[in-house]
């Protein structure tokens, strides 16, 4: 029961999430000049903690991991994102619950813009500039 709970908490925070308007791109041209990074919505104790991508990080469980993260649902290497030119990509390096953008599993290498939410384990972040 207890499980349950915990599970729709999860999906009405990520829903909660999404629901949010993302700002205006004012004329739809992108700023090369200003990178995409990602931004911690949970663990509650790093939320709005920033994580700027100079080339590619990887995140898991692992201490040679770039960003670890003490998570039960987080593989010991569970995904990579890289920096491509000022723009986000993330790839599912094998882990075993997934990696998840905008609540659809990632397949292969999958291209991020900002105010995407992205999920690896029980770790939330949205992508910001």
């Amino acid at each position: 029961m207890a499980i349950a709970v915990l599970f729709f908490a999860r999906v009405l925070r990520v829903a909660s999430v999404e629901s949010r308007p993302v700002e205006e791109a004012g004329t739809g041209r992108r700023r090369k000049s200003v990178n995409l990074a990602l931004e911690f919505i949970e663990p509650i104790e790093r939320e709005s903690e920033r994580l700027d991508i100079e080339t590619a990080i990887v995140i898991g469980r692992s201490p040679e991991c770039d960003v670890r993260l003490d998570d039960n649902f987080l593989s010991s290497r569970h995904a990579r994102v890289a920096n491509d030119s000022g723009d986000l990509s993330i790839e599912d390096l094998g882990s075993t619950n997934g990696t998840y953008v905008n609540q659809e599993l990632v397949k292969g290498r999958v291209h991020l813009e900002r105010g995407d939410i992205v999920q690896v384990g029980g770790v939330l972040f949205e992508v910001v500039r």
